[in-house]
C-alpha cells in the first residue's frame, strides 16, 4: 500500500478506483480535498485528514468540557463543529461550568450534532489536546502506545476519540511532550518503540 502526504486539490490517482474519504473525482482523476495521508491500493483510494475538527461517530468515547447549564441539561464542548447536549437524567450530580467529563456518543443527527450519555465526571487532572485524526496513534495497536505512555510517565490517562486526553498524576509535562512527538511523527513506522526510547531517555536524565 502506497502512502504519501497530499494537500487539497493534489492528485491522488489517475486510475479508476473506488473512492473513500476526503477525495473527489474530476475528469476521471481522483484528488484530495484535505491535507492528509494517502491510502491507495489497486482498488481503493482515500485520504486520512491530518488536521480538522472532530466528526462525531455513534459509540465514540469522548472527553468534553461543560460550557453552560440549561433547564434540561448541559451544553458541552466536544471539540467538534457544534456543541453537544447531555440530559440531566443521565447525571446524578450538578455540573459546574468548566467541568471535565467523559461520555459516549449516543446519537448523531444529519448536521453532526451529538447527544451524549454514560457520563463520568473527572476531578482534577488536565487536558492535553491533539488532532483527533491522530488519536489512533496515541492508542496504538492493542493499546500498545497507551501502555507505553502510562509506564513512561506514571500518569493516569483516558483518551477521547475527539482529540482530547485527560491525564492526572505522574509526569504530565513529559506526557504532553510525548503526545506532541506522536502528533508530529505520526506518519513514521515503529512509532511506539520511538516513544518508549524517548521516554526512557528523558527519565534517565531526570
Amino acid at each position: 500500500m502506497r502512502k504519501k502526504i497530499v494537500v487539497p486539490g493534489e492528485l491522488v490517482s489517475e486510475e479508476r478506483k473506488k473512492v473513500g474519504s476526503h477525495v473527489f473525482v474530476e475528469n476521471g482523476k481522483i484528488y484530495s480535498d484535505v491535507l492528509g495521508l494517502v491510502y491507495s491500493d489497486s482498488q481503493d483510494a482515500s485520504v486520512v485528514a491530518l488536521h480538522g475538527k472532530y466528526v462525531p461517530q455513534r459509540e465514540d468515547l469522548i472527553i468534553g468540557i461543560v460550557v453552560q447549564e440549561t433547564f434540561g441539561g448541559y451544553i458541552v464542548d466536544i471539540n467538534s463543529f457544534y456543541y453537544s447536549f447531555i440530559s440531566k437524567e443521565f447525571i446524578r450530580d450538578r455540573l459546574q461550568r468548566g467541568a471535565i467529563i467523559s461520555a459516549k456518543i449516543l446519537s448523531v443527527n444529519e448536521i453532526n450534532e451529538a447527544e451524549l450519555g454514560q457520563v463520568r465526571v473527572f476531578y482534577g487532572g488536565e487536558i492535553i489536546n491533539i488532532s483527533s485524526v491522530k488519536i489512533p496513534r496515541v492508542i496504538g495497536k492493542n493499546a500498545s502506545m497507551m501502555e507505553a505512555l502510562k509506564a513512561g510517565t506514571g500518569a493516569n490517562i483516558m483518551v477521547g476519540r475527539n482529540g482530547r486526553i485527560w491525564a492526572k498524576g505522574g509526569n504530565t509535562q513529559l506526557l504532553a511532550e510525548a503526545i506532541k512527538k506522536i502528533e508530529t511523527e505520526s506518519h513514521l513506522s515503529n512509532l511506539t518503540s520511538k516513544i518508549e526510547s524517548f521516554l526512557k531517555e528523558k527519565n534517565n536524565k531526570a
